[in-house]
């Protein structure tokens, strides 16, 4: 189990299977083209049958390594395991002329999932993930406050403004999705403000603020949580490879300890003889 674990962990074996992810995905894009397909269209699939091949393989032998049990504490595992079962079901769909795997269609667009394969095999990558999923709470509280100032932004709106123009401002959700397109800085200036102060001239005292407030306000404070959380994840997975590291020299020079006192319990043997 333990040269398993080796050779699965190793980067000799980690960065082939990167490799095979990347010829996989340039496949995947090819094969969107009705061009490439008519010509290498075969070989595509050859190509794409094999690297799912190689993927499966992987993942057996991570189960061999890390046991079946222990294969699935892992969250980045069940990123992958879920990844290749939606894959071998994206196979089964070519099938679907046969009644009864009629169901197994839809899990043909889910092909392309399989270009995140690369998430779980780059550690750059997953501390970004995790540290988005570590903001969601942050984010969450962020939002809400984002909902207040645009649903107290809107009651003035469609007062002020909602007469006028009723496409913009003629309801709550109207003036909602106004400010999200205000928020984007899409066009906000000459599609929405300028018509807007042309009729009133105190419009701009309405549009700077939430501008300032949600755009660049709101903003930053998503942004500052979202490097707050990678911050702390990089500094978490530093902490637990540098433990690994210690209990890695631990066990090796417990091991040259019980080499070493065989090697003189051999001596002593051979000296009493």
């Amino acid at each position: 189990m333990e040269k398993m674990k080796k050779f699965v962990e190793s980067s000799a074996f980690q960065n082939t299977i990167l490799i095979v992810i990347v010829i996989n995905s340039i496949v995947l894009g090819l094969q969107t083209s009705a061009t490439v397909n008519a010509s290498i269209g075969g070989i595509l699939t050859i190509i794409d049958t094999v690297c799912l091949g190689i993927f499966i393989i992987e993942m057996v032998l991570k189960m061999i390594a890390y046991k079946f049990v222990g294969y699935f504490k892992s969250a980045w595992n069940w990123f992958d395991f879920i990844i290749i079962v939606t894959s071998v079901l994206s196979g089964l769909a070519v099938l679907s002329s046969i009644r009864i795997l009629r169901v197994f269609r839809v899990f043909r667009s889910l092909k392309g999932l399989r270009g995140f394969k690369m998430i779980s095999s780059l550690k750059p990558l997953q501390v970004i993930i995790s540290a988005i999923g570590k903001s969601i709470p942050g984010i969450s509280w962020t939002a809400l406050l984002l909902m207040i100032i645009y649903y107290i932004f809107s009651i003035i709106g469609v007062t002020q403004f909602g007469q006028a123009f009723p496409e913009w401002f003629g309801d709550i959700p109207k003036a909602m999705y106004t400010l999200f397109q205000v928020m984007t800085l899409e066009s906000w200036s000459m599609g929405i403000a300028r018509p807007v102060m042309e009729q009133f001239d105190f419009a701009w005292a309405y549009f700077v603020p939430f501008v300032l407030i949600s755009s660049f306000v709101m903003m930053n404070v998503v942004v500052g949580i979202v490097v707050n959380a990678i911050s702390e994840v990089a500094e978490y997975n530093k902490k637990e490879e540098h433990e690994e590291n210690g209990t890695s020299d631990i066990k090796a020079e417990i091991d040259a300890v019980k080499e070493h006192l065989a090697k003189l319990e051999d001596m002593l043997a051979k000296q009493k003889k």
